[in-house]
This record gives C-alpha cells, sequence and structure tokens, in this order.
C-alpha cells in the first residue's frame, strides 16, 4: 500500500513538471511572436522617420507637389538594395488626409483600401498596417501645426487664375518683369493679400497660402486643404517573416514539450518497473519463506506417512493370522479379507506419497529402454495376464542417459495408468523412436477411453484421477521425474480411440 502511495506521488510529480515545462515551452513561444511584431513595428518606426525626413526636405512653403513626391514612394516600396526597406517587408505606403482618405499611395493600394481613419495597428494573416500620423502635421485642439499640402499635377488645378497657369507654362511672358527664373513666387504685378485674406488664411490651419495660390477662393483653398493634407501615414508590411519565426518557434517548443514528455514518460516507466521489482522481491521473499515452511511440513509429512505403514503392517499381519485361524468363520474370514485390502489401499497411498515427498537426485547412466520396458513388463506380468491384455514393445534397442530407478517408475506408472484404463483385453503399445537431431521419443498408447482434451493438463497434477482405483500420485510423480530428467511428457489422443502419453527430449547415449 505504501509502495502504490509512492507511485501515484511519483506519478503526480512527473505530470506536474511536464506540465511547467510545456507551460514554459508555450509563455517562450509567445514572447518570441511578440518579439517579431516588435521587430515590425520598429521598422515600421524607421520608415516612417525616413519618410517624413523626406516629406521635410522636400516641402516648399507648407506645400508637396505629388508628382515629387509619388516617386519616392514608389522607390520606397520597389527597393530591393535598401537593407532597412528590403528587409522589413514594405508592400504598400500610403499618405492619409484628415478625413483618412489617401492621398498619394504607392505598392499594393487594394491593402490601404480599406477604412484606416483609426490610429494603431491592423493584423490580418499575411499583412500588418500601421497607421501613424505624419511628423509635424499632427493634430492639436488648437489646429494643425505646420500642416503639409500635397499639391496635385498642375493641370488638376482647374479653378486657378489664368495668371497662375501662364506663371507655370514653360514659356514665360517676356512682359513679366518681376518674375524671377527658377522661382515659385507669385508675379510683381500680384495684388498683396488683404488683412481679410491673411486672416482667413490663419483660421484655414494656421499655415500660409503657398503664392501660387494666392489666386484661389478661399473656399476652394479650404477644399483643397481638406482633401490635400497630410494627416497620417499607412504603411502595409508582410508578415511573411513572422509567420516563419512563428512555425519555426512553434516546431522547436513542441519538439521540446514531446521530449520532456517521453522523458517524464520513461522516468515513470522506470519507476513502475523499479515498483514492480521491489515488489517482486518482497513476494520471493515471501515465496522463499512460505517454500521453506512447506518443505518442512512435507518432510514432516513423509515421515509421518512413512510411520504409518508400520502399524498398517501389523494391521494387514494380524489380519491375516485371524482369518486362517481353523475356528474362524466364513463371516470373519471375509471382514478380515476386507481389511486387508483396505490396508493395502492405504498403504499403496502412502508409498505413493512417499514417492511424491522424495527429493529427485538424477544419477545419469545408459539404460537400453526396450530392455527396461521388458523388465518392467515382466514385473507386472500376473497382472497382464489376469486381464488379459495385449502388450507389445515396438522400435530400437536405443541407449538413453537417464537415472535407472526413476526411468523405471516412470514405465511402471504409465503402464499401470495404462492398465488401469483398458478394459478386459485390451491393447498396450510401449514405442521407442529415433529422432534427427539424436534425441529419442517414448511413447506408451492405449486403446482405452482416453482423456478428455480439457483434462490433459489436470491429469499431472497431484490427486487429479479419472480411474476409481487410482491414487491421483502416479501421473504427478511421472511429470516429476520427467522434470528433473530435463525432459516433457504430453497427453494425447490416440486414434481411433485411447490415449497416448509421448515424452520427448530424450538423448542419446553416447
Amino acid at each position: 500500500m505504501e509502495l502504490k502511495r509512492q507511485s501515484k506521488l511519483v506519478y503526480g510529480l512527473l505530470a506536474g513538471m511536464w506540465l511547467v515545462v510545456a507551460g514554459w515551452q508555450w509563455q517562450e513561444h509567445f514572447r518570441v511572436v511578440e518579439a517579431a511584431k516588435s521587430d515590425l513595428r520598429n521598422r515600421s518606426r524607421e520608415i516612417a522617420s525616413t519618410l517624413s525626413a523626406v516629406t521635410r526636405a522636400l516641402r516648399f512653403r507648407g506645400a508637396i507637389f505629388q508628382e515629387r513626391l509619388e516617386p519616392v514612394l514608389n522607390e520606397l516600396v520597389n527597393s530591393r538594395t535598401n537593407t532597412l526597406v528590403s528587409s522589413s517587408g514594405l508592400v504598400a505606403v500610403g499618405l492619409l488626409n484628415t478625413e483618412g482618405n489617401p492621398v498619394v499611395t504607392a505598392g499594393d493600394t487594394n491593402l490601404l483600401s480599406r477604412e484606416l481613419s483609426t490610429e494603431g495597428e491592423h493584423w490580418s494573416d499575411n499583412f500588418v498596417i500601421f497607421v501613424m500620423p505624419m511628423a509635424g502635421a499632427s493634430v492639436r485642439p488648437e489646429g494643425a501645426t505646420n500642416s503639409t499640402v500635397v499639391l496635385p499635377p498642375f493641370r488638376e488645378l482647374t479653378n486657378a487664375t489664368a495668371r497662375d497657369r501662364d506663371f507655370f507654362r514653360p514659356e514665360r511672358n517676356p512682359n513679366e518683369t518681376n518674375a524671377f527664373a527658377g522661382s515659385l513666387l507669385p508675379p510683381t504685378n500680384s495684388p498683396p493679400p488683404t488683412t481679410n485674406d491673411a486672416g482667413q488664411a490663419r483660421a484655414s490651419g494656421g499655415s500660409r497660402r503657398p503664392p501660387w495660390l494666392h489666386g484661389m477662393k478661399e473656399a476652394e483653398f479650404k477644399a483643397l486643404t481638406a482633401k490635400r493634407e497630410l494627416h497620417a501615414l499607412v504603411l502595409a508590411m508582410s508578415t511573411e517573416n513572422l509567420r516563419a519565426i512563428r512555425a519555426d518557434d512553434w516546431w522547436l517548443r513542441w519538439v521540446i514539450s514531446f521530449f520532456a514528455g517521453i522523458s517524464a514518460l520513461g522516468i515513470g516507466l522506470a519507476w513502475r518497473n523499479m515498483s514492480r521489482t521491489a515488489d517482486l522481491q518482497i513476494r520471493l521473499i515471501r515465496a522463499s519463506e512460505q517454500n521453506s515452511h512447506l518443505r518442512e511440513l512435507n518432510l514432516a509429512a513423509a515421515g509421518l506417512a512413512h510411520e504409518t505403514r508400520n502399524p498398517l503392517n501389523i494391521i494387514r499381519g494380524l489380519a491375516q493370522i485371524v482369518s486362517r485361524l481353523p475356528d474362524a468363520s466364513p463371516e470373519v474370514r471375509d471382514k478380515t479379507k476386507t481389511i486387508v485390502d483396505e490396508t493395502d489401499k492405504v498403504t499403496a497411498q502412502l508409498t505413493e506419497f512417499i514417492n511424491y515427498s522424495k527429493p529427485r537426485e538424477v544419477r545419469r547412466t545408459n539404460i537400453v529402454l526396450t530392455a527396461a520396458a521388458n523388465e518392467i513388463l515382466r514385473t507386472l506380468g500376473h497382472d497382464i495376464a489376469e486381464k488379459q491384455l495385449r502388450v507389445e514393445v515396438t522400435g530400437e534397442p536405443l541407449a538413453i542417459e537417464a537415472d535407472e530407478q526413476l526411468l523405471r517408475q516412470v514405465l511402471f506408472n504409465l503402464l499401470i495408468n495404462a492398465m488401469q484404463a483398458v478394459g478386459q483385453g485390451g491393447t498396450i503399445q510401449i514405442s521407442i523412436r529415433r529422432m534427427e537431431n539424436q534425441e529419442v521419443i517414448l511413447e506408451v498408447r492405449d486403446d482405452g477411453p482416453g482423456v478428455p482434451p480439457e483434462k490433459r493438463r489436470e491429469i499431472f497434477k497431484p490427486y487429479f484421477t479419472t480411474h476409481q482405483k487410482g491414487t491421483g500420485l502416479g501421473l504427478a510423480v511421472v511429470q516429476q521425474i520427467v522434470s528433473a530428467h530435463g525432459w516433457e511428457i504430453q497427453c494425447l489422443a490416440n486414434e481411433p480411440h485411447g490415449a497416448v502419453f509421448r515424452i520427448s527430449h530424450l538423448k542419446l547415449a553416447v
């Protein structure tokens, strides 16, 4: 009971240790995944810083032409020479206005078609989209500070004045004397902005209107800035590297957990084997003690049986003396005969028990089987003749290695068993055969009723018998002697009827 409690405690401890290892690996897996996500976030910040620096360099008086910004974005997405971009997995980039609509995009624009007005991270199976405010274009309660407007191509500014359109034409008007070559300033004959216009410009966002848009109406300028003013940056980045890291790390954690489970299972099996070994040792010690006790009882019983035969012989002799008295009546002679018969039965049982209780020490000599069998037949000649039995010995006169006295007892017991099984005028055959592997088979066949298949193993047990006159120890003694020699005995069916007792693995004498 104590061993079982210890086993349960050990198994529970091993299971707990495995759960701790599995939980630790699960936690480490999520830590690795979060580290990979943090790496993506850091790369997005680096790209955003680079793009902010570019926009600041391209900005002139709060405005950037789309023709100048789009090549920069395309180069940022499609470049494979830039280590920062190529390793980040950037697939799309876009600049949003204050309403969250794309102003300028590059790359896979389908990824930017969703509603991206909410700043933060948007994760999907294959991509992650970062929405972050543009540096220098953040919106505060008091209004936009240092905002940047992306101007569309000039041909799309349909509401610009004819004078502004002429200003951006390749062929300048030679009569405009105040225009500076290569300058983005308005012509000198342009009327200065009024105080009211300046106030309106400040109210529209605090940024100065570019000089080439001075001719645009205030409502049109507000609509343009609302539509083209930069507010946020969108980066769409592939999660392929993240998925690869997550899959590789998952397999690594799974392998570690698997081998941890195998280790716990191995330790559990080792503990179980050790527990069974300890339990077996305890049982062996108890069996050894019980065997010693049984051996002592066996010796005592054998001694008691041996001492009991002497009084029985005295009783048998006295009964015979009484039956031979001249004045003994027939009734007395019948009763004394019964006493003698019953005494003989008890004496035979005691003799069989003593023979079964004896230790079997085999002293091997060379014995000719046919000669030993014929000698036993001469000993049982009176009984064979009384039942008119036909007994024959077949086979070669082969010599084997065996204890002579024990072999004679085996043949005697098998023949007695066969004679009890067959009826009047039955047939018994002793067969001796040589096998190819220098072994001999000895068989005793009879034509009696045979032995049922379910009892062919039971008949070799002590005190199991199928005959009314049997003691139940004859075949048990045969089994004991056969095992002591290292042989094997079987009870088989004899066709068409009867039984066969076959002893195999008898070794030929050298």
